[in-house]
């Protein structure tokens, strides 16, 4: 006996019904992007792990999905190499390719190759899906989309303040309500200073950004396991622990880091994207929290990151500044800032609100039923004209019992069918029947197209 079939751990198959919600999100971020200027490129799946490794930091890396290499790999090995069971580095030789991890540093890759077809600034968005090692949870997968939008080569705040006015508006458009998060990785820089750390700042910020995930005392002693003073840690409660307005934060801050320049200048940009956007009338609330730093460490300047208020679930976009990210590739100098929406998490969100408006998830929405040859002949003649004025609508492909084909309505939720039999061809009309009143009446094709475009 065959055994039953199945798939990867943090994958999912995606039902007709499922793909309809999907691509609602998907169509709802692509107007907005468009609405905003940006345009659309795709990259491969799989890149070089040149490309990859060393971009996320070192828990990224330990969550790449490697490829291994086609043909007789062993080739190259000692077997001192293979006794050694050394799993690094083996896979280094294993493997030349692996499924990319997020969209940023692919499109950092790509400006680096085309940069001579771009014409700067160059505002792209990308949907598709991308891979992590990651241990499947709750609204996190091995395998998800995201829905990128990111401006290069411009240093200006404005791309910050536009990128969160899309934010706004996704998400105003799906009916979700939602926290906008930002902080500037120069203030967490600051902050690091400060307090006699500087050169700590990647270890603080990994452990503070996990504050809402595992709590403050976990955080202080993941910091104390990284070897941070317990003064330095003490230093640091009073800043990750502030609140109040925005306003009130700004403030205390400019009081804090007053002796860091790199922390001021934070503050500074983080005042000018919090106060334009304060005139611009957005719909949700937007926070200024120290606790966010974002593990990805090409962060430079400003990071942001959302979260849905009426659903218990994980971050559903972020993104941030970084100023050299192409520098990796021999391209030096051209600053970017991007946001991502997590589309299988939004997915979640909009499942467990139930937002999506009706007409975004209908399939077909007119069935003729098939009586035999005849009647099939005349069907098609309409349906054509019904195809034409937009009217999603199929012909059930055999004559069989009228009841198989209505159940067959029923199962795909659609809701009007239509009856062709010997009167109708006569008098050149379709008996229509709405599914879910039960009402039926003969009319012309035109009104039947009419009805339906209600």
């Amino acid at each position: 006996m065959a055994a039953k079939p199945c798939i990867p751990k943090g994958t999912r198959d995606f039902s007709p019904a499922e793909m309809a919600k999907r691509n609602y999100i998907f169509d709802t971020i692509r107007s907005v992007y468009h609405l905003y200027g940006f345009r659309q490129i795709e990259t491969p799946a799989m890149e070089m792990l040149s490309t990859l490794m060393g971009k996320y930091g070192e828990e990224g890396d330990k969550l790449l999905f490697k490829i291994q290499n086609s043909g007789d790999y062993f080739s190259g090995l000692t077997d001192e190499e293979l006794l050694s069971r050394n799993a690094s580095k083996l896979a280094c030789k294993f493997c030349e390719k692996g499924l990319r991890y997020d969209l940023t540093v692919p499109f950092a890759r790509y400006v680096v190759m085309h940069r001579e077809e771009l014409t700067f600034p160059f505002k792209r968005y990308q949907i598709q899906p991308v891979w992590r090692a990651d241990r499947p949870q709750k609204g996190r997968y091995r395998e998800f989309y995201q829905c990128d939008a990111d401006v290069v080569g411009s240093d200006s705040l404005l791309n910050e303040v536009e990128l969160m006015q899309i934010v706004d508006t996704v998400f105003s458009r799906f009916g979700i309500r939602v926290c906008i998060k930002i902080n500037n990785r120069k203030i967490l820089t600051g902050m690091a200073e400060i307090i006699g750390e500087a050169d700590r700042i990647v270890d603080i910020t990994v452990a503070i950004d996990k504050l809402d995930k595992i709590g403050l005392d976990n955080v202080n002693a993941e910091l104390r396991d990284k070897g941070i003073s317990e003064e330095a840690i003490a230093k640091l409660q009073p800043i990750i622990l502030l609140n109040g307005t925005n306003e009130e934060k700004l403030a205390t801050l400019r009081q804090v880091l007053a002796d860091s320049a790199t922390g001021l200048k934070g503050v500074e940009e983080t005042e000018f994207i919090l106060s334009t956007l304060a005139g611009l009338g957005l719909k949700n609330e937007l926070e200024l929290d120290l606790t966010l730093a974002r593990g990805l460490n090409y962060y430079t300047g400003a990071i942001f990151e959302v979260k849905a208020l009426d659903v218990q679930i994980g971050s559903i976009t972020g993104g941030g500044r970084y100023d050299n990210l192409t520098g990796v590739f021999g391209m030096a100098g051209v600053s970017g800032v991007g946001i991502s929406f997590g589309a299988d998490r939004i997915f979640d969100v909009l499942n467990q609100l139930d937002l999506y408006p009706k007409e975004a998830v209908n399939g077909t929405q007119l069935l003729f039923i098939n009586f035999g040859e005849r009647e099939a002949a005349f069907s098609m003649q309409v349906l054509v004209k019904a195809r034409m004025a937009g009217i999603r609508a199929e012909l059930y492909p055999d004559c069989c019992k009228m009841k198989k084909q209505m159940s067959y309505a029923n199962a795909n939720g659609v809701p009007y069918v239509a009856l062709v039999g010997e009167n109708e061809i006569n008098e050149g009309k379709v008996t229509l029947k709405n599914m879910e009143t039960g009402e039926q009446r003969l009319v012309a094709p035109d009104e039947l197209i009419a009805e339906l475009k209600k």
